[in-house]
C-alpha cells in the first residue's frame, strides 16, 4: 500500500503546487482559466484522440463493464437522491448533490493518472467510465434542473443536452479517434508525434490546473461536503465494485480500472454545472476541496486492494 502511496504521490504533489501557486496568486484566476482551457480543448483532447485513434472499438467497448458501473454509479446516485429528499431539498439542489456523490475526475486526473499507474490497458476503460459521466449523468442534470424550472420536458432541454454533447472535446476527440481507428487509417509519424508532445502536456497541466482552481474554493458547509466526499470516494467505488465482482462477473483487470475510475474524488465540471445554474455552487465548491484532500489517501488505499483482488482471482 506504501508503494502505491509513493506512485501517487507526485500527481496530488502536482496538485499541491498548483493550489500553492493559486493561493498566493502567483497563478491568477484568469490564467487559471487559460490553462483550463489549453488543457480542456487541446491536450486532453490530443492525448485522448491518440489513445483511441490506437484501439478498436472491440478494444474499448465492454457491455458488462458499462453495465457494472453505470448500476453502481445508478445506485450512489439514488441513495444522494433519497438523502436530499428526506432532507426536504429542491430538484434542483438535490440534482447538483447527486451529480456530487458520482461524477469524480475522470477527464484532467483519471486519464492521466490511471493509465500511468495501472498500464496503457487501463485506457479503454477509464474512456468507457468517461462516456458514461459525460452522456448519462451529464445530461441527467441538465434534464432535471432545466426541466425541473420549465415544469416539463421539452425539445428545448433535449437540444441543450444534445449541443453539450457535440460541443464536449472529450466526447468529441474519442469519438473521432475510434471513427479513425475504425477506418484503419495510420496516422503519419509527423501527426502521431504532434499528437504526443501535445498530449504529454495534458498530465501536468490538468494537475496544477486543479489544484490552482481548488485555491478559489472554499469550505463551507461542511457535513455536507464531508457526506458528499464519502458518497463519493468510498460509496462510490464500493458498490462499483460489487457491481463488477458480485454481478456482472468483470473481467478482474477492468474492474480494478473501473473501481479505481469511481474512487476518485468530485470532478470541477459539476462546480461550473452549478455556478452556471446558479444552484449551490458553494456547496459543490466544498465538495470539492474536501474529497480532493482525502483522496490523496483514499485513492492510494482503493488502487492497491483493487490491485490485489485482480491479482488475487
Amino acid at each position: 500500500m506504501l508503494a502505491i502511496f509513493l506512485k501517487t504521490l507526485p500527481f496530488f504533489a502536482l496538485i499541491g503546487l498548483g493550489f500553492w501557486a493559486g493561493r498566493t496568486k502567483f497563478f491568477t484566476a484568469e490564467a487559471t482559466a487559460y490553462l483550463t482551457k489549453f488543457v480542456f480543448y487541446f491536450a486532453l483532447s490530443a492525448m485522448l484522440f491518440r489513445f483511441s485513434a490506437n484501439l478498436s472499438l472491440a478494444d474499448v467497448w465492454n457491455g458488462r463493464l458499462v453495465a457494472a458501473y453505470l448500476w453502481g454509479t445508478a445506485f450512489v446516485y439514488g441513495i444522494a437522491t433519497i438523502v436530499c429528499y428526506v432532507r426536504g431539498l429542491s430538484i434542483e439542489v438535490t440534482a447538483i448533490e447527486a451529480q456530487c456523490a458520482v461524477i469524480g475526475n475522470v477527464g484532467f486526473l483519471g486519464v492521466p493518472m490511471l493509465t500511468l499507474l495501472l498500464g496503457p490497458e487501463a485506457i479503454g476503460p477509464v474512456m468507457l467510465a468517461l462516456a458514461v459521466d459525460l452522456i448519462v449523468f451529464s445530461s441527467l442534470i441538465v434534464i432535471l434542473i432545466t426541466g425541473s424550472r420549465d415544469g416539463r420536458m421539452s425539445l428545448r432541454i433535449l437540444r441543450t443536452v444534445g449541443m453539450g454533447l457535440i460541443r464536449n472535446p472529450m466526447i468529441v476527440a474519442i469519438t473521432l479517434g475510434l471513427a479513425w481507428s475504425g477506418l484503419k487509417i495510420p496516422i503519419p509519424d509527423p501527426m502521431n508525434e504532434f499528437l504526443a508532445l501535445l498530449g504529454a502536456a495534458a498530465t501536468p497541466g490538468a494537475l496544477f490546473a486543479i489544484g490552482a482552481s481548488l485555491a478559489s474554493k472554499s469550505a463551507e458547509r461542511l457535513s455536507v461536503a464531508g457526506w458528499l466526499s464519502f458518497c463519493k470516494l468510498v460509496l462510490h467505488p464500493l458498490f462499483v465494485a460489487f457491481a463488477c465482482f458480485a454481478l456482472f462477473k468483470v473481467d478482474p483487470y477492468q474492474a480494478s480500472v473501473i473501481i479505481s475510475a469511481a474512487a476518485l474524488p468530485v470532478a470541477g465540471n459539476v462546480y461550473m454545472l452549478a455556478q452556471h445554474y446558479g444552484v449551490a455552487p458553494q456547496r459543490v465548491s466544498a465538495a470539492i476541496l474536501v474529497s480532493t484532500a482525502i483522496s490523496i489517501i483514499s485513492v492510494s488505499l482503493w488502487i492497491g486492494w483493487v490491485t490485489k483482488a485482480a491479482v488475487g482471482v
